[in-house]
């Protein structure tokens, strides 16, 4: 139960009832006519056993029909005038739970006991015994009982193919957006990056067949190319396959640091705490962090170096690029698509993100990602 500000657990809100119906019992039970001595013990006892087997009623259905069915039998042979709320309670508890045959059932035979019962431990004639048994349990307030339970699992059914059908209709429509910025991703980028790529290897091998040196930044231009073109081939793969893993985590990250180093950006990588596995979520982001950093660098810093920290704590994990670029504070860049993309992966998992420029110069990027609720 939620009350806006905290909510009530099933079990409190089953116990309330319970003591509730207990307390009822009680207070009606012993202020009428009743027996006294051990038959009056007996009754209080049963009476009070009848309200709190209810507090059991979610988990335990059928048992809590039985126990209160045999506290209301034992109170009309102690000679108290029984009440039918304990087992009224239980028998819409049922229902819901999906025991509609059990319960009509022991419903049926309840009353033929009662009747019994009555005829059993108590004087009068035929006629007026039976009477009171009835009292004991009205038949429409147990078929009251048995509509209400049975209302209520048919709306809470209706609930759950309602909500099945809503996350059918989502996962069908984050298919189609998947396939669709799949199609976009082919069309749009694979050319591109094929003719960088070939045009790239074609000028290393002419440069290498005129027995010249090849510059290091078309070397770069030619791996990037290659790496691009691994990247999108895998992440068409994975739209297409329903797979979100991506292929790079932070086991990459030192290739990535080695392949940025090669371009002339004199690149560092400091590994700190105590390794261990972290959740492919995070694992992904880090490495994404870390790419977007360095090609930051790379083409806006102006930069001779970089060097890249990554911290691994019990409970989160943190990331941190330097560079010795231009930006001072005096200079702040505009945020880019990259680090806006690079806040929404670490806003999704929770974290946090600092990018700002270096009282010395350059610019730095903090991002600090928990382990919990990542996966």
């Amino acid at each position: 139960m939620d009350t806006g500000r905290f909510a009530v657990p099933a079990w409190g809100i089953d116990w309330a009832t319970a003591l509730g119906v207990a307390a009822l019992l009680l207070g009606t039970g012993l202020s009428g006519p009743h027996p006294a001595g051990g038959r009056e013990q007996l009754g209080a006892v049963l009476l009070a056993a009848g309200g709190l087997a209810l507090a059991a009623r979610r988990r335990t259905p059928l048992t809590v029909l039985a126990v209160t069915g045999l506290c209301a039998v034992g109170c009309l042979g102690a000679g108290f005038e029984v009440l039918a709320v304990p087992y009224l309670v239980a028998v819409y508890g049922a229902v819901r739970a999906g025991h509609r045959a059990v319960t009509l059932a022991a419903s049926v035979s309840l009353l033929a006991v009662l009747h019994l019962t009555a005829l059993v431990f108590h004087d009068g004639a035929v006629r007026e015994v039976v009477a009171q048994a009835r009292s004991t349990l009205e038949l429409a307030w147990l078929i009251a009982a048995f509509a209400a339970g049975e209302a209520v699992r048919q709306a809470e059914r209706r609930a759950e193919e309602a909500e099945r059908t809503r996350e059918e209709t989502a996962r069908r429509r984050a298919d189609d957006e998947r396939l669709r910025i799949a199609r976009e991703l082919h069309d749009s980028l694979t050319h591109q990056i094929s003719v960088i790529k070939v045009q790239s290897e074609v000028a290393v091998h002419v440069a290498r067949r005129r027995g010249e040196q090849v510059p290091e930044a078309l070397l770069a231009i030619q791996e990037a190319g290659r790496e691009a073109s691994r990247e999108l081939r895998a992440t068409l793969e994975a739209l297409r396959d329903d797979d979100t893993t991506p292929p790079h985590g932070l086991d990459h990250i030192p290739n990535l640091v080695t392949r940025f180093g090669a371009t002339g950006l004199e690149t560092t990588l400091t590994i700190e705490g105590d390794p261990h596995a972290v959740p492919t979520a995070v694992s992904r982001t880090a490495y994404r962090i870390v790419q977007e950093s360095l090609t930051n660098v790379a083409r806006h810093a102006a930069a001779t170096s970089a060097s890249v920290r990554i911290d691994y704590r019990p409970d989160s994990l943190a990331i941190r690029v330097d560079d010795d670029g231009k930006a001072t504070s005096s200079s702040a860049p505009t945020p880019g698509l990259g680090l806006l993309g690079m806040r929404e992966r670490v806003t999704a998992l929770g974290g946090r993100l600092r990018t700002e420029q270096r009282g010395t110069g350059g610019f730095t990027v903090q991002a600090e990602l928990p382990m919990e609720g990542a996966s």
